[in-house]
């Protein structure tokens, strides 16, 4: 039995897209929520980690040339600034861990408590309708049934008439 693999694509790319961002936005309260959002948001996809492989990389031909792989000639010369290292060093390492990473702690909290207020609207909602399905409940399907029972005991009435 062949098992069908799970299809992730459209989930995929709302992941690494920015589509949307707009309604989420709205739908959290607060400046410092929306703001959140907004970074948690950005720094998931694939353009902010191209982003920071670009920064990343900004830095490896200087290591290299301080490792003795390569000299100072084999790369362009803004790539071998000195302080280039220091500057994309503090970028990563001072920065992006200590600020980026508290604020998307937050962006995450935000979003969860969206999810879990959505999640809990559904429940209620199937809750209602289960609810309304039920035989036993006034006001949901039994109504109906009632109903239909009472046009069958109407009709098998009109046709009894109609055969005395």
């Amino acid at each position: 039995m062949d098992k069908q693999p799970i299809k992730v694509h459209h989930h995929l790319a709302r992941a690494v897209s920015l589509k949307g961002l707009g309604a989420e936005v709205k739908a959290v309260e607060g400046i410092n929520a929306k703001i959140a959002v907004m970074l948690t948001r950005g720094v998931g996809t694939m353009a902010c980690a191209y982003l920071f492989c670009v920064l990343a990389l900004l830095s490896l031909p200087d290591i290299l040339i301080q490792a003795g792989v390569l000299t100072k000639g084999d790369v362009p010369h803004f790539l071998a600034i000195p302080g280039l290292i220091l500057i994309v060093a503090w970028i990563a390492q001072t920065f992006i861990q200590l600020v980026l990473l508290s604020v998307i702690m937050v962006g995450q909290s935000v979003q969860s408590a969206a999810s879990d207020a959505r999640a809990v609207k559904t429940f209620e909602d199937t809750e209602r309708i289960l609810d309304a399905l039920d035989i036993s409940t006034e006001g949901g399907i039994k109504d109906v049934l009632d109903a239909i029972k009472s046009v069958d005991a109407r009709l098998a009435d009109s046709q009894l008439t109609k055969q005395i």
